[in-house]
């Protein structure tokens, strides 16, 4: 987190813009909004192409405007809200005016490239953005963390790990803080050999012992993926060496992160499988509300187990801190291949270990062709992405061909 702290909001009513509204993270937060009996007031609703579903949501919570992106979705949009009042609009200039509009509050719910600019420009007036968009930090992160430090905007971390982190933090100053530690559950090839991992199948992959989730973040579980991603958002997230962050494979996945201070103490953060708690948490902070997320019962658990993770069979958690002490936009280049590499295995092109497989080649030939560097606005972070998945679309015949 960086920022001034927003003030309490006890009393307050807090205004709110949720960009990303219908999907899983803005639904979470719409559900939060319905409990709180006109603590929180909507200014702006963003969607992608639903637009019936964003228009019934912004008559249900009192929006003033209302955004597709898809200029598809403005037809259905707009009858939605015919005589209403709420202004509409369309296209990836309104989804970004959404986030200008003068709301205190602005959750970055929105995946994807597409996310990047309305977070920047929630950044750029000073407000405070509870991020949600992993391509904003793993993408455009020194970027986006010095224009919070120089408009003095307030950054909240949404995802469970880093908001578990941040809550942990505050137990002690930010400058006696060792190291940080982000569990993983470890997914569904936790207890296979590499031979077995070698051999996965697709829906194998898709197994998620704790978890339903899309194919893509299932699988990035699987190949412990995600967890880099993560080690790379904490790094920009709270202003870490790569040598601070640590990953524990957690099966349990109740301890969500933890944070070491000099004196040997070690707080960790605790809570059920719900993201309504990092979002309540991030939504009235400084200040906590009531919350619906089920509470943890410690002795129906029984017990919690760590163990550390193995990069042998598992590289794809060491190419992101390789990419991390690279620097130069090579964890944009990291993120681009995953992708494409991801979607490769899903349409069954690789196998499973194709896909940190086609990352590494990637990442070594966008260093040696001068793809790589440090976006110094989100056009270069764009152009960057998109060059690596030109470069990882043109590696993948080569990576489909070899067994890994």
């Amino acid at each position: 987190m960086i920022g001034t702290q927003p003030h309490p909001t006890e009393n307050a009513t807090r205004s709110v813009t949720i960009l990303g509204a219908t999907g899983s993270i803005g639904s979470s937060t719409v559900d939060l909004l319905k409990r709180q009996n006109g603590r929180f007031s909507v200014n702006a609703l963003t969607a992608h192409r639903n637009g019936a579903a964003l228009g019934r949501l912004a008559r249900e919570l009192g929006a003033r405007f209302a955004a597709v992106g898809d200029p598809d979705a403005y037809g259905e949009l707009k009858t939605e809200l015919s005589g209403s009042g709420i202004e509409v609009a369309a296209g990836s200039d309104a989804v970004t005016e959404a986030a200008r509009r003068p709301a205190e509050w602005v959750i970055g719910a929105i995946t994807g490239a597409a996310g990047l600019e309305p977070a920047l420009a929630a950044i750029e007036r000073g407000a405070t953005l509870a991020l949600a968009n992993k391509e904003c930090l793993v993408c455009a992160g020194t970027l986006f963390m010095r224009r919070a430090r120089e408009t003095g905007a307030t950054v909240l971390p949404v995802d469970s790990e880093h908001n578990a982190l941040f809550q942990a933090m505050t137990a002690g100053r930010r400058e006696d803080v060792t190291k940080v530690i982000i569990t993983a559950s470890g997914g569904p090839f936790r207890t296979w050999s590499k031979q077995d991992i070698r051999a996965a199948t697709l829906e194998a992959a898709l197994k998620h012992p704790n978890w339903s989730m899309g194919p893509k973040v299932t699988i990035d579980s699987a190949s412990l993926m995600n967890k880099g991603l993560e080690v790379i958002e904490a790094y920009h997230l709270f202003n870490l060496k790569p040598d601070e962050i640590e990953v524990l494979v957690h099966p349990q996945s109740i301890v969500h992160g933890m944070v070491e201070f000099r004196d040997g103490s070690v707080i960790a953060h605790l809570g059920a499988h719900d993201m309504r708690i990092p979002i309540a948490h991030c939504l009235a902070y400084p200040d906590r509300i009531d919350g619906p997320a089920k509470r943890l019962d410690l002795a129906a658990i029984g017990s919690l187990t760590f163990e550390k993770p193995d990069l042998e069979r598992f590289p794809a958690l060491g190419l992101a801190w390789q990419a991390l002490r690279t620097g130069s936009g090579a964890t944009t280049v990291l993120n681009a291949a995953n992708e494409i590499a991801v979607a490769a295995f899903i349409d069954r092109r690789i196998g499973f270990t194709g896909i940190a497989a086609l990352v590494e080649a990637t990442l070594d030939a966008a260093a040696k062709r001068g793809v790589m560097r440090e976006p110094a606005s989100i056009a270069d972070a764009i152009l960057v992405d998109h060059n690596s998945r030109s470069l990882s679309k043109e590696l993948l015949p080569e990576i489909a061909a070899k067994a890994f």
